[in-house]
């Protein structure tokens, strides 16, 4: 525990997560012609033809944002939209432009100083992945029949009204469960994990990671990883507390979810739409006081190595659950609050894509990964686009924000304060979450002097008054603020 250590660069990143199939297309690429039209509702199983060029036409855009590293939904070769159905994990899709393509991404980023994670779906494959199509054609007689869990010859991988079978992925016939047990298989996610950070990737975003229960497989990957890059970042997707897997031996983070939940538990408070959590791994509450997020925080804070801490992947939405605006029912005083905290509270920030702009989407798959209306500014919130690069310049422009400390202030009903500490700088940030101005009194303590508070960085407050070793706060309703030197 002594000895944890996570990717310096991660701790003073802004990441932004990019659905391939729906960020952006590039006209330079050809394509199949049965794909559905670029502004018409996503379907669960069709393509808007997205591609990786597209991103590099768009990275002045992720700049002028103010990101810093990117991290991709799955971009290997696959038959379905999403690719989470892996066929083959050393070829880019070609929809997406292939390897050349990826290159191209990679080289423009290594360029721009932008960082690149891929999504690894290393616990299941596909129907189409060789080894496992092999099995379909030639059952019990395949050479590559222990790579997979097979209880029946001929297996059923299509007819969804009859057992498949075979293990998979909560029983769906399109993802078989790997036998990582098998020291082939073992063996060759390890290869291909290697592979990928040889080719210049910074980090590897690991699907359903906590299934993988082969003793010692996340071990030897991380040591893998790190041996070829020890600033590769490794971050699971684990949906709830993850102690066992963060203790500086396997990976350097988690998808910060428990933080999301309580996010949109006080910043959206009784507007949480909950009919639109849906069945996630996740359980917002609607509406939590501020004591009640300030105790969330403090257990979170407690479960792992302060390193760690600084390199959780912090985030409101994902392609796995609705939009977080959607979740507020629209109203933005939720997401600006939200959003402010995401960027002050220790752990990189992590923006899906289109937020920024105020796109919107439901608990279903297909509504939350919409396509991205770039020939359609008129659509775009240009006030929320604002706010959101004035929130990336502030946590990069204070290094206390990024890896400073952190302490609890000041919590009641309607408004948390916390402060983040870097040697002799100190920023307060206050939030008022309920519908009435609050007048509050924060004890500084140590915390604070006089002198340091000379400058209101974000916000706007009624008075600041210090009297002593109290501040006096008056906080408009819906808003926040932050204090520094």
């Amino acid at each position: 525990m002594a000895d944890v250590t996570t990717p310096e660069w991660v701790k003073h990143a802004v990441f932004y997560q990019i659905f391939p199939d729906r960020f952006a297309k590039s006209a330079t690429l050809t394509k199949p012609h049965n794909l559905e039209p670029w502004d018409s509702d996503p379907t669960t199983y069709g393509y808007k033809g997205g591609d990786l060029l597209g991103v590099v036409e768009h990275l002045d855009y992720l700049q002028e944002l103010g990101v810093t590293a990117l991290y991709f939904n799955p971009i290997f070769q696959s038959a379905s939209n999403h690719r989470y159905h892996t066929h083959d994990y050393l070829q880019v899709d070609p929809l997406l432009g292939g390897n050349t393509a990826f290159a191209t991404l990679l080289g423009e980023c290594k360029r721009r100083n932008l960082r690149i994670v891929l999504d690894g779906v290393f616990n299941h494959a596909s129907r189409g992945f060789f080894q496992f199509n092999d099995i379909l054609e030639n059952g019990a007689a395949s050479p590559w029949l222990d790579w997979f869990f097979f209880d029946a010859h001929p297996a059923n991988a299509y007819d969804h009204n009859r057992p498949p079978g075979y293990k998979a992925w909560v029983g769906l016939h399109a993802l078989p469960k790997f036998n990582t047990d098998n020291p082939q298989v073992r063996e060759f996610l390890m290869q291909v994990g290697e592979h990928w950070v040889r080719q210049g990737i910074d980090g590897w975003r690991l699907d359903v990671a906590e299934e993988i229960i082969t003793l010692g497989f996340w071990q030897e990957f991380r040591q893998r990883i790190k041996a070829i890059n020890p600033e590769a970042y490794i971050v699971a997707e684990i949906w709830h507390e993850s102690q066992q897997w963060l203790q500086g031996d396997q990976f350097d983070a988690v998808m910060n979810y428990p933080l999301t939940e309580a996010l949109i538990s006080f910043a959206i408070g009784h507007r949480l739409q909950q009919e639109q959590i849906g069945d996630r791994g996740y359980f917002p509450q609607p509406g939590i006081s501020g004591s009640t997020f300030a105790d969330k925080l403090d257990r979170l804070l407690s479960l792992y190595p302060w390193p760690i801490q600084l390199a959780q992947l912090n985030l409101l939405d994902s392609h796995d659950t609705a939009r977080f605006l959607t979740l507020a029912g629209g109203d933005l005083a939720s997401m600006e609050l939200a959003t402010l905290l995401l960027f002050t509270l220790p752990g990189a920030p992590s923006i899906y894509y289109g937020d920024e702009i105020g796109l919107t989407g439901g608990r279903t798959d297909a509504a939350a990964r919409t396509t991205f209306p770039w020939e359609h500014p008129e659509r775009w919130n240009q006030a929320l686009l604002a706010f959101y690069k004035q929130m990336i310049a502030l946590r990069q422009s204070q290094s206390a924000l990024q890896t400073g400390t952190y302490q609890r202030v000041y919590a009641d009903d309607a408004v948390y304060a916390f402060a983040r500490t870097l040697g002799d700088m100190t920023l307060l940030i206050a939030v008022n979450v309920g519908d009435q101005t609050h007048r509050v009194q924060l004890p500084l303590a140590h915390l604070i002097v006089e002198a340091m508070l000379g400058t209101l960085l974000y916000g706007s407050c009624e008075d600041v008054v210090v009297d002593g070793s109290t501040l006096t706060l008056t906080l408009s309703a819906r808003s926040g603020v932050v204090l520094g030197p």
